[in-house]
């Protein structure tokens, strides 16, 4: 058993999402790591911001969690997941599953007039006719 890490998952959290992750596959060779390590590591990589490769040793292997979490994106899970405690969330809180209002930000980002490549065609131009004499 290892130590555990404020990313873990605590038991009540774990219940909640442990309906949705998919069950170890029946036949074939036997799963080496539970479904809730795999998610612990998952967390902790959302929650410290590191890299693959730097997921401390007593996690499955980077490669593993990377693995699954791969497997599970392609399928649509996280976003499945979301969507069903944003539905309960709000239902729980009395609302509609489904919001009633969105907002849209339209701010625009001014640029300047002349694209990029060609000012710098220009600047390069210019600087190419200026001669120099040795004195």
């Amino acid at each position: 058993m290892r130590s555990s890490y404020p990313s873990d998952l605590n038991d009540a959290e774990w219940s909640v999402l442990e309906e949705y992750i998919p069950a170890v596959k029946t036949g074939g060779r036997p799963a080496t790591h539970s479904r809730r390590e795999i998610v612990n590591a998952l967390a902790y990589l959302v929650r410290s911001g590191c890299a693959w490769r730097l997921l401390p040793h007593e996690f499955p292997a980077w490669q593993t969690v990377y693995g699954y979490f791969r497997t599970w994106k392609a399928s649509g899970l996280w976003e499945y997941i979301n969507g069903r405690l944003r539905d309960e969330l709000r239902l729980a809180d009395g609302r509609s599953p489904e919001p009633s209002a969105a907002i849209i930000d339209s701010q625009s980002v001014k640029t300047t007039e002349k694209g990029g490549s060609k000012a710098m065609t220009l600047a390069k131009n210019q600087g190419s006719q200026t001669s120099f004499s040795g004195g």
